[in-house]
């Protein structure tokens, strides 16, 4: 007895048919995982700049609090007077002593009070805010009382080169010492664009 054999599979038009389905279905979907990715990485890059300007405000609201160098060579009956507590483009070991090994932005000064030292001569104590050579970065260092030498923390990455400024509510480097102090500067990343962060502090000291 003979038996008719049936060809089996797909036929040209078939397969055609099942590309063209494919084509139509794969790049739209392509498209959003790539749109995926491209999201992700933008909101990794926004979070890790936004870090950067809540940590690096938090240290500097601090450090202007504490910010005034007494004149204790200037005592009247009243008052103890301040003399120049902030110092800008200042090098690492400007008058108000030595701190790190870096031309800071911005050097910020207050009276030490060690009374197993001294209970009438205050050491200083020197917060510096400095970038590194490339300008990329910016650092906070730290030197309390007579050390030379302190804490350094990164406070902001991917700092845009020439972007850093600092203003004060009045002259930075009198002897008056400003209320307020500012730092203003833009971190970049290529997925986000500049990101400007602006620090700012009020001074505790009366």
């Amino acid at each position: 007895m003979l038996t008719r054999r049936t060809d089996e599979g797909f036929t040209l038009v078939e397969l055609l048919v099942a590309v063209a389905i494919l084509a139509v279905i794969t790049v739209p979907l392509a498209n959003v995982v790539i749109g995926a990715f491209r999201n992700t990485t933008d909101t990794s890059d926004r979070l890790e700049l936004s870090h950067d300007a809540q940590i690096s405000s938090s240290y500097f609201a601090r450090d202007v609090a504490e910010v005034g160098l007494r004149n204790w060579a200037a005592v009247n009956a009243n008052s103890v007077p301040f003399k120049q507590s902030v110092q800008l483009g200042a090098p690492y070991n400007a008058a108000g002593g030595t701190c790190g090994s870096a031309t800071a932005v911005l050097r910020l000064l207050s009276d030490a009070w060690d009374p197993d030292v001294s209970q009438t001569d205050a050491a200083t104590n020197i917060v510096a805010y400095y970038l590194t050579p490339d300008g990329r970065e910016l650092h906070r260092v730290k030197c309390i009382g007579p050390s030379t030498t302190g804490t350094d923390v990164v406070l902001a990455h991917n700092v845009k080169p020439g972007s850093v400024a600092v203003t004060c509510s009045s002259a930075c480097e009198a002897d008056d010492v400003p209320d307020q102090i500012s730092l203003t500067f833009q971190v970049t990343r290529a997925s986000v664009g500049d990101y400007p962060i602006t620090l700012t502090g009020q001074r505790r000291q009366q």
